[in-house]
């Protein structure tokens, strides 16, 4: 019989799991009620208690966990260091700056443009980046984040499709999960700003057959060979997210754990139950895994987020519909009598899967339907570019 303890928790996982409210950026409190529950395997799911070393701490009393150590989860946490281990490893990137100073930003975004990309250098929960063709939208940005003490990464602009993989790695091994393509901006039409993530599905039609083996062994195994090199071996999931160039995939970003709203497509195709496959990860025994074993057919994801978000969300409303089959839990608790509200931006993930990627739409945004927050919004457009075929590899 197997056992699940979460922590925290929200109005969907607690039906399946007991719940505690530890603080997870607390390594030795994640340590101590590992060890409470005799855990057989620690799944570390943020990035802040990965970044803040709860890893370490889990390993530390012998206890397997899936997730990198503070060392190695740097790769997110510090988009800096990304840069410094993939300029190591000879990984296509865009071409940045660092700017740690008010003084030097206007003379760095001159060698940007006409595209500007601006980036918190630090932790952002995908909310901390601006792509705009306006210089003066990309300089309040820089100045915003500097007034805040957070130094800045300026970036060239790569065009081309997106792309997302996840790869499980245990220290040396990577096993790549399937590609998937998620959507940032929160408006129909890619309009509006960033959000952590309003919709995704897997996997690509339009991908080449070679795509997974070329952002692999061009990309992902690099950086893991380049960390495993620092006396920081990567374990755990190790995310690439990737521009298709017309001179091949290139990074854009590097994440050291799952994240949704590509996750929740991803997962629902895995047929192979995922708690052995995170356990040989933790354990680094993946090359003995037999190969995972997938659903034919497309999963399509799509974001129901409260109102103001990616603002100042309006929470506290209650969700009805929340309980369906297919309907995944963010932002939520459940009260006391029983009412599930919302408790942040994005508040329920609604997945759908079917034959083809316009079944799976279609799946998705009926399930869509079921749903009832005051004030939600979603994108109505996941996926309908692949499904009309009018995605273009250079």
């Amino acid at each position: 019989m197997i056992a699940l303890a979460c922590a925290p928790a929200n109005a969907g996982i607690a039906g399946v799991a007991e719940t505690y409210g530890v603080d997870v950026t607390d390594g030795g409190a994640v340590a101590a009620l590992a060890k409470e529950w005799n855990a057989d395997l620690v799944v570390i799911g943020p990035e802040q208690p990965l970044v803040a070393g709860a890893a370490d701490a889990v390993r530390a009393i012998g206890i397997p966990c899936f997730g990198p150590s503070a060392a190695a989860a740097r790769i997110e946490g510090s988009k800096a260091f990304a840069k410094d281990v993939m300029a190591a490893a000879g990984v296509p990137t865009a071409v940045a700056e660092i700017v740690d100073n008010p003084a030097r930003l206007d003379a760095a975004l001159t060698h940007f443009g006409p595209t500007w990309v601006v980036k918190d250098d630090g932790l952002a929960a995908g909310k901390g980046v601006v792509v705009t063709t306006d210089r003066a939208v990309a300089r309040a940005h820089a100045m915003t984040l500097l007034d805040h003490g957070h130094p800045v990464l300026l970036e060239s602009f790569l065009d081309g499709p997106e792309v997302s993989l996840f790869c499980l790695v245990d220290g040396s091994t990577v096993v790549p999960l399937l590609p998937a393509q998620d959507f940032k901006r929160v408006g129909v039409g890619d309009s509006g700003p960033n959000t952590g993530g309003m919709g995704a599905y897997c996997p690509l039609p339009w991908a080449p057959p070679d795509l997974v083996d070329t952002i692999v062994s061009t990309c992902v195994q690099p950086v893991v060979d380049e960390l495993a090199r620092r006396d920081t071996p990567f374990t755990g999931l190790l995310y690439a997210g990737l521009a298709l160039t017309s001179t091949g995939p290139q990074v854009i970003e590097f994440n050291c754990r799952f994240g949704d709203p590509e996750t929740q497509a991803v997962l629902a195709l895995l047929r192979t139950p995922p708690a052995g496959v995170f356990h040989a990860a933790a354990t680094g025994t993946l090359a003995s895994l037999p190969p995972l074993d997938w659903a034919e057919g497309y999963a399509v994801t799509v974001v129901i987020a409260a109102e103001g978000y990616p603002g100042r969300p309006r929470t506290g409303d209650v969700v009805t519909g929340a309980e369906a089959e297919g309907v995944l839990h963010a932002g939520t608790r459940r009260r006391e009598d029983g009412a599930v509200v919302s408790t942040g931006g994005r508040v329920l993930s609604v997945v759908g899967t079917g034959p083809t990627l316009t079944d799976a739409r279609t799946d998705a945004y009926r399930r869509v339907e079921g749903v009832h927050l005051t004030g939600s919004h979603h994108r109505t457009d996941i996926a309908l570019r692949a499904a009309n075929g009018e995605i273009d590899v250079p």
